[in-house]
Parts: C-alpha cells; structure tokens; sequence
C-alpha cells in the first residue's frame, strides 16, 4: 500500500443494495427514483423562479424548495452530487430507510414552502416531490391480495355469520 492510499482511505462505502423484505419490485423502485430526480428538478427550477420576487415569503419558500431538490437529489440519485464528499454515505442511510419514512419525509418536505407561500408556483414545484412521497407511501401499504384469498375469507365470514344467524333462531325456538 502506497503512503498516498494511507493518506486518503475509500470516501464512503458503497450504496447498499436494498432489501429484498421492502416488498417494492425493481421496476417501482426506478418509478419512485425517477419521479425523485423529476420532483427534484421541478423544485429547483420553480425554487428559483419564486425567489425572483420583494416578497420575503415567496423568496423563504423559493430557498426551501431548492433545499427540497438537493435533498432529492442527494438521496435518490447521488451520482448528480458527485462534487458532495458524503453524497454517497447520505444515499445509503436513504436507501435503509423504509418506505413510509421517506415518504413522510418527502411529503412533509413538499408541503413546507406551500405553507409558507401558497402560490400556484410553489404548488406546481412542489407537486411531483409530494407525488414521490405518496409513491413511498404506496409501496409501504404492501401488495393487494390475490382474489382467490379474498374470496376464500368472505366465504368463510358468510358461514360464520350464518352459523351466528341460525344458532340465534334455534335458541329462540
């Protein structure tokens, strides 16, 4: 080993590889990182229109919403931030998050600068980073039964409640 890879050791580790217990399928996972890099994008772009305004509201919630795209785009697409020494270490605690915490998280993140400044900038900025969060949340409901389940749980409740129903006549005979 040289003195120079003493020096300077490996930046971050590798991204972990997600969970395979998360429940979300490979092509839901790009969906929500896709939907991500977008809402990043639609909150920079629409963070610096609003702060070309006096209003000091408008300019807060401009500020804010391009913290929420650097945000985005730290944890769902790190290679965007490759000049960030710990962009990597701050996309792997991302990716070990469960879904409905990142969704939490880029909801409430997406529905800030609209407190601050309710305008149709700030709602359409903001509107595909909220969007990615109720995509998060999607995921974190888990898989829709299958019918043959469904069916089989309604059969075995209408027998109960038949069984209830005549053992209530019975009684009263």
């Amino acid at each position: 080993m040289s003195s120079q890879d003493e020096q300077f050791p490996a930046a971050a580790p590798e991204p972990a590889a997600p969970s395979a217990d998360d429940g979300m399928t490979w092509w839901y996972r790009w969906l929500c990182r896709i939907a991500g890099v977008i809402g990043g994008m639609s909150c920079a772009f629409a963070g610096l229109w609003n702060c070309v305004t006096i209003n000091p509201l408008n300019i807060a919630a401009g500020v804010w919403m391009m913290l929420n795209a650097f945000v985005l785009f730290l944890c769902e697409a790190p290679f965007c931030c490759q000049f960030i020494e710990f962009a990597n270490a701050v996309s792997a605690r991302a990716d070990r998050l469960r879904a409905w915490q990142k969704a939490a998280f880029y909801c409430g993140m997406a529905v800030f600068p609209v407190m601050l400044s309710l305008t149709l900038t700030t709602l359409f900025g903001n509107a595909i980073a909220f969007a990615t969060g109720v995509l998060y949340g999607l995921s974190a409901l888990g898989k829709k039964g299958d019918a043959i389940s469904y069916a089989r749980i309604h059969q075995q409740q209408k027998q109960m409640d038949e069984e209830k129903l005549t053992g209530t006549l019975e009684g009263q005979a």
